[in-house]
C-alpha cells in the first residue's frame, strides 16, 4: 500500500486479499481507487477491473460486483470460523488434546524450588537444574509448589 502511486495497477487473485471482512474490503477498494488513484485488477473476477470502463456504467458495475463479492467473502469466512469451532469442539469432546505435551517435572523439583525460595540458589540456577527456561520454572513453581 505504501508504494502504490496514481496510475499503478494492483493485481490480486481474489477479492478477499483486500481485507478480512466486508467493511475492510470496501474501505481498501475505495482507498486504493479513489484516494490513491491506482487501479485494481482481480484475476478471479474479470468484472472487477478498474483499468477499463471508467465511465459511470463501468464504475457502477464494478461497485455492484464488489459489494456482492465482499459480502460473500465475509460470509464464507464466518462459515469457515464456525466450522472450525465446531470441529475443535467435537475433537475436544472425543478427548483430543491440543497443544504440545507438558514437560514432566524433575523428581527433585520440590527441593530445587525450596532452595530457590530460601535464597540458596538463584532462579537462573534453579531453571538450569530443572532444564527449564526461567519463565517456565516460575510458572511451574507457581502452579505446583508456591
Amino acid at each position: 500500500m505504501n508504494i502504490l502511486r496514481p496510475g499503478d495497477i494492483l493485481i490480486i487473485k481474489e477479492i478477499d486479499r483486500l481485507g478480512r471482512n466486508y467493511k475492510e474490503i470496501i474501505e481498501q477498494w475505495q482507498f486504493i481507487t479513489r484516494d490513491i488513484g491506482a487501479d485494481i485488477k482481480v484475476l478471479d473476477m474479470p468484472l472487477l477491473d478498474t483499468t477499463f470502463c471508467k465511465d459511470l456504467l463501468g464504475t457502477f458495475i464494478a461497485d455492484l460486483v464488489l459489494q456482492i463479492l465482499s459480502f460473500m467473502a465475509q460470509m464464507e469466512r464466518e462459515h469457515l470460523l464456525l466450522r472450525q469451532a465446531e470441529g475443535i469442539a467435537a475433537a475436544k469432546a472425543k478427548g483430543v488434546q491440543f497443544g504440545r505435551k507438558a514437560r514432566p517435572l524433575p523428581d527433585n523439583f520440590d527441593d530445587i524450588c525450596r532452595q530457590w525460595r530460601d535464597g540458596d540458589i538463584s532462579r537462573e540456577e534453579a531453571a538450569k537444574r530443572c532444564k527449564f527456561s526461567e519463565r517456565t520454572l516460575y510458572r511451574k513453581a507457581k502452579e505446583f509448589v508456591l
